[in-house]
């Protein structure tokens, strides 16, 4: 069993989060640059086995596509191609960035850190594939 990578992509930064080997806990794993993504995802594709993905899908408060949608259909689109033998899961992110915060308060993390947008990216990952392993039901 593969581990399951999740995706908060952005135009700057991509968050990203991983399940453990038995898919049952999702934890953050890093922020990268999103003209590196590929290449990440490759390098850890090799060295630990990925078994499929779930990319955060950006939607307003009415379920409506945003401004970032397309950019994410985009990449959507070139990790198919990249990964074509691997699944992609879309799941929505609404709310995401909020949740990040609120658990980075809740958590004790300093301003300092909080103020580090690469965090919020990497912990949003996080809740969009707990919320997935969740949705599935297992």
């Amino acid at each position: 069993m593969g581990r399951i990578i999740a995706i908060d992509y952005g135009s700057k930064r991509v968050g990203l989060a991983v399940t453990d080997p038995l898919q049952i806990i999702a934890s953050p794993l890093d922020t990268v640059h999103s003209k590196d993504v590929i290449q990440f995802l490759k390098n850890y594709d090799q060295s630990e086995g990925i078994e499929s993905f779930v990319l955060g899908m950006p939607k307003n408060l009415y379920g409506k596509d945003t401004n970032a949608t397309q950019q994410v259909r985009q990449f959507h689109n070139l990790l198919k191609k990249q990964f074509p033998e691997k699944a992609v899961y879309l799941h929505d992110e609404r709310f995401t960035s909020k949740m990040a915060m609120d658990a980075m308060i809740a958590g004790g993390m300093k301003k300092k850190d909080r103020r580090e947008k690469g965090n919020i990216d990497k912990i949003s990952a996080s809740i969009i594939l707990q919320s997935y392993l969740e949705s599935r039901g297992l």
